[in-house]
């Protein structure tokens, strides 16, 4: 048991989640009504225990209301990496090691430990600054879903309703003109929010990164559904997926960046099928706003663990959700592999039963 900690910080890095406001919220009312605490927002990432005057103190009423809200009170960056934080010197872009700074702050600052709320990269800094000495737990964050030491982590519940909500929508229009619809959602590098939101939607065509695909099969699928006198089909795509090397006219592919990847494949189906189709990107709506109840109380439970872990002196470690109950791993174990869709997996394979083709047969 840490009989010492009197201080502690709260730190959230990457893009910003729902739920990471309840997390904060759940840490520090554990941390200061069941301890008796202080406790830090470190603010911008990491980029506080650099310049720790940006730094803000948390009490029960500085975070009054915040359980319900999107983003997080703390601001947010992705590319605060303190290992090698990029500068901008005499017109020219210069890493610097700040690593030191920050273990140097932290202790000017009292901090005892320090809650790491994020994904990967913001959990391997975490677990990098807990090697130089900065006792660190961490807490899973991302509405990709692929961290591989927790069953889920929380913001993605809120991003699947999100994007099924547009699916749906988007279902109406589409049966009403007779088009093809191309729905882009996030998933960089594992296709969760596309597989859950397509079969929740009732997609005809999903399309992921851990899934090689044709244009051709797609296209052949939609035939067949125009065949059968159904004028419209829904095509759920991932950000991250993997183009094939050609087109259908042996062309090859651009490179698209998220955001893109959508409109090269509804340009493609378009000049193949010659029917309308339109391409919807939903982005960052599905990071923003309130989130899910799910959430709030995944959140709240991550944020309360972690507190325990630090009561209890279990630093370097991450907590996560394993069959329903809380738990915790190494921040070895929780970063470097990505948690991926299961090709044979069972939902890829009740996908397949009611009808939806992932482009591959």
């Amino acid at each position: 048991m840490a009989q010492s900690i009197q201080k502690i910080g709260i730190a959230n890095g990457g893009g910003d989640c729902p739920g990471l406001n309840a997390v904060i919220r759940g840490a520090v009312r554990a941390a200061i009504l069941g301890h008796g605490w202080k406790v830090v927002g470190i603010t911008d990432g990491f980029d506080g225990l650099i310049w720790p005057e940006r730094c803000m103190p948390l009490t029960v009423e500085s975070i009054a209301g915040i359980l319900p809200r999107g983003g997080t009170i703390l601001g947010t960056t992705n590319r605060g990496n303190p290992f090698h934080y990029a500068i901008e010197e005499e017109g020219k872009i210069v890493e610097h090691d700040y690593s030191l700074k920050c273990l140097e702050n932290a202790r000017k600052m009292d901090l005892d430990a320090i809650i790491a709320i994020g994904g990967d990269g913001t959990l391997t800094i975490a677990r990098d600054l807990g090697r130089l000495g900065i006792p660190v737990v961490g807490v899973p964050k991302t509405i990709d879903n692929d961290l591989s030491a927790t069953e889920v982590t929380f913001g993605f519940d809120t991003a699947l309703h999100v994007a099924t909500d547009a699916i749906d929508r988007l279902h109406t229009t589409a049966e009403s003109h007779g088009r093809v619809m191309v729905i882009e959602v996030m998933g960089r590098d594992a296709g969760w929010i596309a597989l859950h939101s397509g079969i929740a939607g009732g997609a005809d065509v999903i399309l992921i990164p851990e899934i090689p695909f044709t244009i051709e099969t797609v296209c052949e699928r939609l035939r067949e559904r125009a065949a059968t006198g159904k004028k419209f089909s829904m095509v759920v795509v991932a950000e991250g997926v993997k183009l094939p090397a050609t087109d259908s006219h042996g062309n090859p592919f651009p490179a698209p960046r998220p955001g893109q990847v959508g409109f090269v494949i509804g340009d493609t189906i378009h000049t193949i099928l010659k029917k309308d189709v339109r391409v919807t990107v939903l982005g960052h709506i599905q990071r923003g706003g309130s989130p899910s109840p799910f959430d709030r109380i995944l959140s709240t439970r991550f944020g309360v663990e972690a507190v325990e872990l630090i009561e209890r002196g279990e630093f370097g470690r991450m907590v996560c959700l394993r069959a329903g109950e809380i738990e915790s791993v190494t921040l070895d174990e929780a970063v470097g592999v990505n948690r991926q869709v299961d090709p044979k997996g069972s939902l890829v394979r009740t996908a397949r039963a009611v009808g939806i083709t992932f482009g591959d047969q």
